[in-house]
């Protein structure tokens, strides 16, 4: 499975978790092709309501946008949910997960949570996961009026690289490495850049105020341990707790393995040794993994003699198969967390 940053590459392609494309072999994703510009784009609704110019300040930088955008280029691996959350259908985006063979649209636009914000829209593809860098050609043709890179892990050369196509927005200003702000600062982030952060923050507030009402509903949680994993290249690999699976764990009430955070020593996930899974035998097992790697998981004997796997405390959450529920945690987007706080507590109960 990919660590995306999304999840692990083929969870982990954040990801995101999405890992990212240089982080873990882009996280997941062998990615597939590219659609067809929406031959409408031009007509796209622009940032309604917002005041310009803006001025965004981010790692590299700042950014003045004088207009309202109309053409949006996703550089970042779930920026596009971002910016589909305020009404704006990018003209381009990078495809996280790979398509299935053979499979048309695109996954990527077909997730429970965006596949009617998508509509008919085909967006092209500027970069496939796993990939070391968008394809700055097609972006250039695609004529964008603000590039949006904030859940990316591009570099300042990149950065200048886009600069010269389009107005380009980098990741959080305080953001020490590529993929460590919290959701809330990313959606805000996008949200300023696009006119709307007062509607970002309002859109922020009712995920956390979902987050809130699960947590009092189920008030079993508090106190009990929790840890959010993969089956990544045959080790067991837990996610921290500052990552967004790590964060949706706690936000619905557990308490999360911290000494994951230690051992992982800044990343958002660490690969277990044979003698430290017993790390992850705590009092809730959140499982991110398609079938096959499930079924590797469920065959280490190490992970099944764990008490917590043999009393049934386990939540074996699909990443991009069925449901999804793993790829809506990983994206820990505007559009996929109220999905995936549902299901999330679904699979407790």
């Amino acid at each position: 499975m990919l660590l995306h940053r999304t999840t692990l590459v083929k969870p982990w392609r954040r990801v995101a978790a999405t890992l990212s494309a240089t982080a873990l072999g882009a996280g997941l994703l062998a990615g597939c092709g590219s659609g067809s510009v929406d031959e409408k784009s031009d007509d796209a609704p622009a940032a309604a309501d917002g005041a310009f110019p803006v001025t965004v300040e981010h790692a590299f930088g700042s950014t003045q946008i004088t207009k309202a955008p109309r053409r949006v280029v996703s550089v970042g691996y779930t920026d596009d949910q971002a910016v589909l959350a305020l009404g704006i259908k990018p003209v381009g985006m990078v495809d996280q997960y790979p398509n299935p063979a053979g499979k048309s649209p695109d996954i990527n636009t077909q997730w429970p949570w965006v596949k009617d914000k998508w509509g008919d829209t085909r967006p092209e593809v500027v970069m496939n996961n796993g990939d070391s860098g968008p394809n700055y050609e097609k972006i250039a043709a695609l004529r964008p009026d603000l590039i949006v890179a904030v859940y990316s892990e591009i570099d300042k050369a990149a950065y200048e690289k886009l600069s010269r196509i389009a107005p380009t927005v980098g990741r959080t200003k305080g953001e020490k490495e590529p993929f460590s702000a919290p959701w809330q600062d990313n959606a805000v982030h996008i949200a300023k850049a696009l006119g709307k952060e007062r509607e970002g923050t309002e859109l922020v507030q009712g995920i956390q105020d979902k987050l809130d009402a699960a947590k009092k509903a189920h008030p079993e949680f508090a106190g009990r341990t929790a840890v959010a994993l993969s089956w990544y290249k045959d080790s067991v690999a837990p996610f921290t707790s500052t990552d967004v699976r790590g964060r949706l764990t706690t936000g619905i009430g557990f308490t999360y393995q911290t000494e994951i955070d230690r051992i992982a020593d800044g990343k958002f996930f660490t690969a277990l040794s044979p003698e430290r899974v017993d790390l992850v035998d705590v009092d809730r097992i959140f499982v991110i993994n398609d079938k096959a790697d499930t079924e590797a998981l469920k065959k280490f004997e190490l992970f099944t003699n764990l008490s917590a796997v043999k009393d049934g405390k386990v939540s074996y959450l699909l990443d991009s198969e069925g449901p999804a529920v793993g790829a809506a945690m990983s994206q820990g987007t505007l559009l996929s967390l109220p999905y995936a706080i549902d299901e999330l507590v679904k699979s407790v109960d």
